[in-house]
């Protein structure tokens, strides 16, 4: 069942099941809380209470926010978290990634650990040896550019098949849920403001985080030339000892949805842990 909190700019969409601590889950750009479909039964199974969100401007969520950044978008999850009783581990994809990051460090009352999948959490610059050497970090780099230049829908697909090494078996399903809810009004509007919003919001609050860190990323993420090493620079920026980091062999942008086992085998040590500190 959906729920909505209302916040000043418009309403956030989530759904809330189980019983126990809280975990919260935020998708990235140009998705929606379904991206953690195969996440969220083994949570619950794993005496969970989960949280699972539209952000801001995405899915059931409301449009028109004055916003789309990974600060505008930790506001958001440390609201409902305060509405929902917390403490709880927030988890975090991508654009919400950085922003899970940035609620850490501004709410440490409430967060007492973080994941962060294929996050955007730091500055990017171009690796100019990637793009002559690396194909899928090359045709990555040219889809976003078209989507964020022109809103092109296609390109978006195209882009989610490359960050998609292998399908779900609901890949057909999804992508037309998808190609749907980006040609509702606005919507793809969303996905560009998020696009043109920098990670050095959340750069600058990786040394605040006080709490566990888990980075997870895949190994064939095209969003980057070299994973593993995007992982190890958010580490470095993390107070000494917080982070750990997991890659996974064969993902892409998208290991929660791709590779759902191996993503719940590493976030469920990590939650006994944090949560059991609540």
């Amino acid at each position: 069942m959906t729920e909505h909190l209302t916040l000043a700019g418009g309403t956030i969409a989530y759904d809330l099941t189980g019983d126990g601590p809280l975990v919260v889950l935020a998708h990235g750009m140009g998705d929606t809380r379904r991206s953690y479909r195969f996440l969220v039964p083994g949570l619950v199974a794993a005496s969970y209470r989960v949280a699972n969100v539209d952000i801001r401007g995405a899915g059931e969520s409301s449009t028109g926010w004055d916003g789309y950044s990974r600060t505008d978008v930790a506001g958001d999850l440390v609201a409902l978290v305060r509405h929902l009783g917390g403490p709880a581990v927030l988890v975090g994809q991508s654009l919400s990634g950085g922003a899970v990051a940035i609620a850490a460090a501004s709410a440490p009352d409430l967060i007492t650990g973080v994941v962060q999948l294929a996050p955007f959490t730091r500055k990017q610059t171009i690796s100019f040896g990637g793009l002559v050497t690396v194909a899928r970090y090359r045709t990555s780099s040219t889809l976003l550019t078209r989507v964020g230049l022109f809103g092109s829908l296609p390109a978006w697909a195209e882009y989610l098949d490359l960050a998609y090494p292998t399908k779900p078996a609901d890949w057909a399903e999804e992508l037309d849920r998808t190609r749907a809810g980006l040609s509702e009004p606005g919507r793809m509007k969303v996905l560009q403001a998020m696009g043109r919003t920098a990670p050095t919001d959340a750069g600058a609050q990786l040394p605040n985080v006080a709490c566990p860190v888990l980075v997870v990323m895949g190994s064939l993420d095209p969003d980057w030339a070299d994973p593993r090493a995007e992982g190890e620079k958010i580490l470095a920026d993390l107070p000494a000892g917080l982070g750990e980091l997991a890659v996974i062999d064969g993902a892409g942008h998208y290991p929660h949805a791709q590779t759902p086992e191996q993503v719940l085998a590493l976030a469920l040590p990590f939650l006994d842990r944090t949560l059991a500190r609540a």
